[in-house]
């Protein structure tokens, strides 16, 4: 509470030619760097004042050191490395950026999506932590609504990272799972544990069998359409609970068709008097 915050930005365009050229004043003097040498390093700065200054810094002591007293492009060119863009591994601009990548692909813009991955690439990131952010994307935000979406990402190697996010990113969107999944870890965690029903325990032995484990489950292989309609999965107390609300969008809109199709069956074999009554089991 007693701390002060403050929030960085980049150095714009012309704040970094002001710290040039404060530098050359200051340091070098007797060096001229020339108009589209200065202009080159404040683009290849990408608005960080120390990247800025350490490749003055390399590229105006070789100038020295070689007599040179004009730098131009092609000398800036060949004392600073290739690229010079801010990627700070673990720090705010590297989470901005995959957070963008992120929303991106969420937002269904696939232009976008590839513009962060690009510039994640270009600024060093490893593929292979890029690969591993798309495949929470295909399940966190796609879903059921496209099952290949996680194929796509799970295959996706360095050159397919672009395919992958295009894809990700045109592939129709539900977060159903992982709302269901954060809901039931909730219940769970305030609920306590419940014990199994007897019919979907093992029998392995003699003994369990005499206890009744396993009595009276329908396989559903058996059963008509592979469904034993009526029979109740979930512990005593928690039959009809439901926590997965399929989207109607892509497949998951066939998923919901199919569980509403099922729930009438439910329906049906208990207002008949079949299937397993609560309590039963």
């Amino acid at each position: 509470s007693r701390a002060t915050v403050y929030q960085l930005e980049s150095l714009s365009k012309e704040e970094t030619g002001e710290l040039i050229d404060r530098a050359m004043t200051r340091e070098f003097s007797e060096l001229t760097l020339n108009p589209e040498a200065r202009g080159i390093l404040i683009e290849l700065a990408d608005g960080d004042a120390r990247r800025c200054l350490n490749a003055l810094d390399v590229c105006c002591t070789m100038a020295r050191e070689r007599r040179i007293g004009t730098i131009d492009a092609a000398f800036l060119r060949k004392t600073t490395p290739a690229t010079l863009r801010r990627f700070d591994k673990g720090g705010d601009n590297f989470y901005d950026q995959i957070s963008a990548l992120h929303k991106s692909v969420r937002g269904s813009d696939p232009d976008a999506a590839l513009y962060w991955l690009m510039r994640m690439l270009d600024g060093g990131c490893d593929p292979r932590y890029i690969a591993r952010r798309l495949m929470r994307m295909s399940v966190e935000d796609i879903g059921l609504a496209d099952p290949r979406a996680m194929d796509v990402a799970v295959n996706a190697g360095d050159l397919a990272l672009g395919e992958a996010a295009v894809y990700l990113a045109c592939a129709p969107k539900s977060n159903a799972i992982e709302v269901a999944m954060n809901e039931l870890k909730d219940f769970i965690r305030s609920d306590g544990s419940r014990p199994v029903p007897m019919h979907l325990r093992n029998a392995p032995t003699k003994l369990m069998k005499d206890l009744g484990y396993k009595e009276g489950y329908r396989y559903a292989h058996d059963e008509p359409g592979a469904f034993a309609a009526g029979e109740i999965y979930l512990p005593e107390g928690l039959e009809g609970r439901r926590w997965y609300h399929p989207t109607d969008r892509g497949t998951e809109a066939r998923i919901a068709e199919k569980l509403r199709g099922l729930a009438e069956l439910n329906q049906a074999a208990w207002k008949a008097g079949k299937g397993r009554r609560r309590g039963q089991g």
